[in-house]
């Protein structure tokens, strides 16, 4: 197949052009050619900006697109319009496109509107009504032709949000590390390495729709289990309850990674993935993932607890008694 990457080589890009490339697909990248610009070397490359000249695309074809760089609909229907030939249109989108995350959400569930924010700029009220406005665009032109992947977190090797790869790189750091109460919670992510072969393969297939795509599900204390075994460190994991992270004004998702204690986000770990599990959706056991974002991915600023602020916390929760 000849397979166009719109999007950087960094993180999820960078899984669907090994999992392709290593199938034996014909792959060329669109992009600013920023993001390791020292990668496949062999393969075609078009230098270009989504919301600016599209010229490098217009007449060319291809069996099929990626696009995992989409967040304007108007970047994402100028990019339809200019591969109006291509065979499909694969869109990754995102699970926050659903209006209602304060419990579990599936393919049919609503979508976020955009009401009176801006189309033109992408912040955290407007980013997954933006998405579905994305997908609409995507649906529109490419109708049966078009494939739409909501992930949940992507996560391990070259992850650059920092928000899953604290956990191993905290655990191996070792000493009393906190994570919260209750243990058997559950949480959903999804290996790059996964994400990328499953689009590749849909790809493929000829797959068409809207699929979410995470991992089915796994709980706190089995991600710190195999933390702890990747890692291969002395480390003591505490407990702490949710309520009282709440009092201290721990922040959600980024300062306390992939932890939510908000009612209205309460199905963000709770997506139904059936429809592609059934459609061959493979997740690797989660200790891969987590050595993978060990072994290649770094911690980055603002994402996970600074050491003195976990430790006090921990301290205070001890103090309680």
């Amino acid at each position: 197949m000849r397979i166009l990457v719109l999007g950087g080589t960094k993180f999820l890009g960078r899984a669907v052009v090994d999992a392709a490339v290593a199938r034996g697909h014909e792959v060329t990248l669109f992009n600013r050619g920023r993001t390791n610009p020292e990668l496949y070397g062999e393969l075609e490359r078009l230098v270009g900006e989504r919301g600016g000249d599209l010229a490098p695309l217009r007449g060319r074809t291809f069996d099929a697109v990626v696009d995992t760089s989409g967040y304007l609909p108007r970047d994402v229907a100028a990019s339809c319009d200019a591969l109006a030939d291509t065979g499909r249109y694969c869109f990754v989108s995102s699970v926050s496109v659903y209006a209602d995350l304060s419990a579990p959400v599936d393919e049919g569930s609503a979508v976020a509107e955009l009401g009176e924010l801006s189309a033109d700029e992408v912040t955290d009220e407007s980013y997954g009504a933006l998405k579905a406005l994305c997908e609409r665009a995507v649906v529109d032109a490419f109708g049966d032709r078009a494939l739409v992947v909501r992930p949940g977190l992507i996560a391990g090797p070259h992850d650059p949000t920092g928000r899953f790869t604290y956990w191993p790189h905290r655990v191996a750091r070792g000493g009393e590390v906190l994570a919260p109460a209750p243990a058997e919670s559950p949480l959903q992510a999804i290996d790059a390495r996964d994400l990328g072969a499953w689009i590749v393969s849909a790809c493929e297939l000829g797959m068409s729709g809207v699929y979410n795509a995470t991992h089915p599900g796994f709980t706190w204390a089995e991600l710190l289990d195999a933390c702890l075994e990747a890692a291969a460190t002395e480390a003591h994991v505490t407990w702490v309850a949710s309520e009282f992270l709440a009092e201290h004004e721990v922040g959600e998702w980024m300062e306390l990674p992939l932890w939510v204690a908000s009612p209205a986000f309460d199905g963000i770990h709770r997506v139904d993935v059936s429809r592609a599990l059934a459609a061959g959706l493979a997740c690797r056991p989660l200790v891969e993932t987590v050595r993978g974002a060990l072994t290649d991915a770094a911690p980055q600023d603002g994402a996970g607890l600074a050491p003195e602020r976990e430790a006090a916390l921990v301290a205070e929760w001890h103090g309680r008694g």
